[in-house]
């Protein structure tokens, strides 16, 4: 952070003394938990104890089911940054980095169903199913005119809540509707995204004004240095485009 000292971004971005960092395991290209250790692990993890060593700070993981929860907790001062889809809904209260990746959104609907094209989901009488409090559930909000919109608890709870409640369609990050889709069978995805998702970290806007600089400083600094493309790798991830460097 060229021009700023430790102690400076520190006192901006951890004013407690520690660095309160939401993950969630919405998303499965930014984070996961393994079932048998519990371990967190993931991209977001990694970005977050790597800026908690360059303020020299202790990290603290708040670990959420859900980005909307997340979202809360930044809002409410119980966590000082997030990683989150940037949206204009959220922006109020957040303040956003540039994006860091960019990850899509498609449709998943059953292999024998009529829908063929994403024209196809906006009309009438048609269900979808969404993660509450997902990008996908705030954008396809402000988006969708016809169809009727239905919230799982959660984003990797959609397909699952999809099959239950005998939706339409459902909608959600490519790469788990994928991964549910090949394990239960009998599902397809629609041939295009829907949108695509600038993921992005995220500080309270009640925070001191200098920690947007300092988190959108370190943000631009892991891309360009190679360092959010390494964490992709080592984390297997497939599906998921590097942000270009911000432009102004």
């Amino acid at each position: 952070m060229t021009g700023v000292t430790t102690s400076e971004a520190g006192n901006a971005l951890a004013p407690t003394g520690t660095l309160r960092a939401t993950i969630t395991f919405g998303n499965p290209i930014l984070a996961s938990r393994n079932a048998e250790t519990g371990e967190v692990r993931g991209v977001s993890v990694d970005l977050a104890r790597m800026l908690a060593d360059h303020l020299r700070v202790p990290l603290k993981l708040h670990v959420l089911e859900s980005a909307g929860k997340a979202v809360a907790a930044v809002e409410a001062g119980e966590a000082d940054i997030g990683f989150f889809a940037r949206d204009p809904d959220r922006a109020a209260l957040i303040a956003f980095t540039a994006p860091y990746v960019l990850i899509e959104g498609w449709y998943l609907v059953r292999e024998k169903s009529n829908f063929l094209k994403l024209e196809d989901v906006d009309t009438n009488g048609t269900r979808v199913t969404v993660g509450k409090g997902s990008a996908y559930d705030l954008f396809l909000t402000r988006q969708i005119q016809h169809a009727t919109i239905e919230r799982a608890p959660t984003s990797p709870a959609v397909v699952e809540t999809f099959l239950e409640t005998y939706a339409d369609v459902a909608a959600g990050v490519r790469q788990q509707l994928g991964k549910d889709a090949a394990a239960l069978g009998g599902l397809r995805l629609l041939p295009e995204r829907f949108m695509v998702i600038e993921q992005a970290m995220g500080v309270a806007r009640s925070h001191d004004s200098a920690a947007e600089v300092h988190l959108s400083d370190f943000v631009e600094r892991v891309k360009a240095a190679g360092i959010v493309s390494e964490a992709l790798d080592r984390h297997a991830i497939t599906g998921a485009t590097v942000a270009a460097p911000r432009t102004a």
